[in-house]
């Protein structure tokens, strides 16, 4: 690229709002609650098409009407990432309601009861690896078929667990750590064809699942949690969906292949 041409693609970027999504297409699992939930008012907010899935079906209407409230158009599938043939239903759908996908969120996922390593069931272990990273795993092989053609990004919400240790949490860390070499792996191999890949790594955020998971913590453990950001408090929605939409944006062009830590400094 000629310093010509560089400086014709600075002006085009000033000429647009920041982290711009105006017309974006856009598909978020797990778009019914926390911070997939919050990404999606954000997004629509600043424009883009978005269809939000979800295996809790009143959850996903109280979305709707949600965003009806606030004059934002969204729209809803129910889905069961872990099914193959849910998943395929759904991306079938998106591409009729949205007219193509520019974007896929893959941020559907569940935690499990903290416990150490030998006393998690088997039953705990292979539904956190079924939905949180065979789910993602069925849900990034539909966004390459439907996307290989035009290019796109999928952001994968993973986990700062899926970057360190995370004692009582193990299944679940198991799972995330998978999320990130499945990230990093597509990144390399789809860069060709114009196919991006990057995780999102949120820590403990103040979302309904997090509160689950501190409701089962005796007050020790609690505070640990919270402590353990050096800005001693809980995330909060807003600000993960914040760098989500930054990163739907063309802002994050030449991102690929990166986990994307929003965790108050914990791992710095």
């Amino acid at each position: 690229m000629s310093e010509l041409d560089g400086m014709s693609s600075l002006a085009n970027l000033l000429s647009k709002p920041a982290a711009d999504v105006s017309g974006k297409r856009v598909l978020i699992t797990g778009g019914a609650s926390g911070i997939g939930a919050a990404s999606a008012l954000v997004l629509a907010k600043r424009g883009a098409k978005v269809l939000i899935a979800d295996l809790a079906q009143d959850k996903g209407q109280k979305m709707l009407e949600i965003a009806s409230e606030q004059k934002l158009t969204l729209h809803f599938c129910r889905v069961d990432v872990a099914d193959l043939a849910s998943v395929k239903q759904l991306f079938a759908e998106a591409m009729q309601v949205l007219g193509g996908l520019d974007v896929v969120i893959n941020n559907a996922g569940i935690d499990h009861k903290p416990a150490p390593l030998h006393e998690l069931s088997d039953e705990d272990f292979d539904r956190n690896i079924a939905v949180n990273l065979k789910g993602v795993w069925h849900c990034m092989r539909a966004a390459i078929a439907c996307m290989a053609q035009s290019g796109g990004h999928v952001i994968n919400v993973a986990s700062v667990a899926g970057l360190r240790s995370s004692p009582m949490i193990s299944a679940y860390s198991a799972a995330k750590h998978g999320v990130m070499g499945l990230t990093k792996s597509a990144a390399v191999e789809y860069a060709r064809i114009g196919l991006r890949f990057n995780a999102v790594c949120p820590s403990f955020i103040d979302t309904p699942m997090v509160q689950n998971t501190l409701a089962q913590m005796d007050e020790r453990g609690q505070k640990a949690i919270i402590k353990a950001s050096p800005l001693k408090r809980l995330g909060k929605v807003e600000e993960v969906a914040g760098a989500i939409a930054w990163l739907c944006s063309d802002e994050s062009s030449f991102m690929n292949g990166h986990a994307f830590t929003i965790d108050g400094g914990m791992l710095a």
